[in-house]
């Protein structure tokens, strides 16, 4: 039984994971296969993928990207979730503010450099024509309860996450979404240590194929809006409407896709060079 490790952020997009994993559909070919959530999100699964902390990783396009360019020695090997992810934009429920263009120059929330929440912050600047030198501030939060208790104290202005995944919090009365702002690409790929991939790849393959078939069928699955709903303490219109708007994807990720990211990504000086695509995506 060969123990592979890969980590993604615990929410919905994930549950086929999960799906798969309590069915035992790996150990049936041999792979322990062992999940780790990352709270942290994006950058913390950089990071970890850097230390070998993990051997694979379910992550958002743009942070593996941009992390990849940055000298991380992995590749992309999959579109995960074809569909962009909805940021919402949020601030404390007692804010003054109203609007997104009142944001500019104020502090934004993240959970860490380099995360989601500090690339689409770029983004989201980037969109309203602010200065990305003086309009742009951050506060390092670590994860989703940093953000509260920093946007509730104070301590930041706004934060950006998942809109859906957030959803909560605002029917909560703690945070108010005065806007969203969409990944302009696809929004999660997964990647590998490619050390690891060398030695592995029928592994790989094999993990890839298992996920795929549950993928292909994910909305087919009885009553999964309910089982959404109910894990990730949703409301089941929410969970819906969530379904309705996303896709996964069994396919590589496509040069166009990957050379519109980093193009975006050099624009905003978040990276200083671009580099080949098959320096970022390995083709199993």
């Amino acid at each position: 039984m060969k123990t592979i490790k890969i980590g993604g952020v615990p929410e919905h997009f994930n549950l086929a994971w999960y799906l798969t994993l309590k069915n035992g559909e790996y150990k049936k070919e041999g792979i322990n296969l062992r999940w780790k959530d990352y709270f942290g999100g994006t950058g913390d699964m950089c990071k970890a993928l850097r230390n070998k902390d993990i051997d694979l990783a379910v992550i958002l396009t743009e942070g593996i990207v941009k992390d990849i360019v940055g000298g991380n020695p992995s590749s992309i090997i999959q579109t995960f979730v074809q569909t962009p992810l909805i940021w919402g934009i949020h601030v404390a429920n007692t804010s003054h503010y109203q609007t997104i263009e009142s944001l500019q120059g104020s502090n934004a929330a993240i959970s860490r450099y380099g995360s989601g929440s500090h690339l689409m912050a770029y983004i989201n600047a980037q969109n309203n024509g602010w200065n990305l030198d003086a309009d742009l501030n951050f506060k390092v939060v670590k994860n989703i309860d940093g953000a509260v208790e920093a946007l509730t104290n104070n301590e930041a202005d706004y934060f950006m996450w998942e809109k859906f995944m957030t959803k909560p919090i605002v029917d909560n009365g703690v945070f108010r979404r005065i806007g969203n702002c969409p990944t302009p690409w696809p929004c999660f790929v997964i990647a590998v240590r490619d050390e690891f991939l060398e030695e592995n790849k029928e592994a790989v393959k094999t993990i890839l194929n298992i996920i795929n078939s549950t993928t292909s069928r994910f909305k087919e699955i009885p009553n999964i809006d309910v089982d959404i709903a109910k894990r990730y303490n949703l409301k089941i219109d929410d969970v819906k409407e969530w379904l309705s708007l996303t896709e996964w994807s069994q396919e590589v990720i496509d040069e166009k896709t990957i050379n519109n990211v980093q193009e975006q990504l050099f624009a905003l000086n978040i990276i200083s060079e671009k580099i080949a695509y098959n320096d970022l995506v390995v083709k199993l």
